[in-house]
């Protein structure tokens, strides 16, 4: 018998697929986490983006061979100890790719196109805000993509149908029709900013004060990668003196902020609660994929190449 754990829900066809599978014995964290000598039979943890996968939970399953994440980013599970003990972490790369890019794009027109504002005074009765309505299009605006990996490309590609001109910084050039620019000339000429990198030593606070200072007045800032991308004392002071017109992400700084949180409060803010992935569509694809992942290397098949995380780490 086959020892799976879940640490949180998934999207039910994939339950559903590990729970009629006849060798897997399916264990519910969230009913309560099973007792040490269950634990030590545990053959594969599955979670999505709370249930934190860490050295203790390794210590407590000294038989586990995969270490899955319904999703991409893999900030809850600790991947360099996974791989000491040769456990195979698995992801679901590129699979929120679309819907996170249309997410990305959603948060430009509404800043740009003061949409919250507009939408707010018709609900509330103002027919006549028209008469004092702000607001500007996509079309001739430069935007700036910091990390051209499958998002970046997809939101540089809908930008680009916007009549947008788009440039990019990357670690490295792309065979794409965008201009690669050094950060420096991306930050002094974008009138808008979408940042698409993982968040790594390098890359923390890439956007403080410094850079900040760097961009047009009112320039729009994106984030729908991580919270951390940007310095929040120095966003703060950028959306206070009107450097930034305003700030769209999608990711929270941590711990989740609360609704008095000055960032989540400021007018020129708009921050969803990490939703960008969490369409019917994109939900289902990715933790299917993710389990059928699961169940083959469970099974002694092979499974999507690209999506063991740390392949090279194992030397498969």
């Amino acid at each position: 018998m086959i020892h799976v754990l879940l640490l949180e829900t998934i999207e039910n066809e994939s339950f559903e697929l590990l729970k009629n599978e006849k060798d897997i014995q399916l264990h519910l964290a969230w009913e309560g986490m099973p007792a040490a000598d269950i634990l030590e039979r545990i053959d594969a943890v599955i979670t999505r983006g709370i249930g934190q996968v860490n050295r203790a939970l390794y210590d407590a399953c000294p038989n586990m061979k995969v270490a899955a994440r319904c999703g991409v980013g893999l900030d809850n599970v600790d991947v360099a100890e996974a791989s000491k003990r040769g456990i195979r972490v698995i992801n679901a790369p590129g699979s929120n790719a679309s819907t996170v890019a249309e997410h990305t794009i959603s948060l430009m027109l509404t800043i740009q196109r003061n949409l919250f504002e507009a939408l707010s005074a018709v609900k509330n009765g103002n027919w006549a805000s028209r008469s004092s309505f702000k607001s500007d299009e996509l079309n001739g605006k430069t935007l700036g993509i910091l990390g051209l990996g499958n998002i970046g490309l997809k939101v540089a590609n809908i930008a680009a149908a916007f009549g947008m001109k788009v440039i990019y910084w990357s670690p490295s050039s792309k065979e794409v029709p965008y201009l690669l620019v050094d950060k420096e000339t991306l930050f002094r000429s974008a009138d808008i900013i979408s940042l698409h990198l993982p968040l790594n030593e390098e890359t923390k606070d890439i956007v403080d004060e410094e850079v900040f200072n760097k961009m047009n007045q009112g320039t729009i800032l994106i984030n729908t990668a991580r919270g951390a991308l940007v310095n929040r004392d120095a966003l703060l002071s950028a959306l206070d003196t009107g450097k930034l017109a305003g700030y769209g992400a999608d990711v929270p700084f941590s711990p989740p902020p609360t609704a008095d949180d000055a960032l989540i409060s400021h007018p020129k803010s708009f921050i969803t609660a990490h939703v960008s992935s969490l369409t019917a569509t994109t939900y289902k694809n990715m933790c299917l994929s993710t389990v059928k992942n699961v169940l083959a290397v469970l099974h002694d098949q092979a499974p999507d190449p690209q999506c063991i995380f740390n392949a090279t780490s194992l030397g498969l």
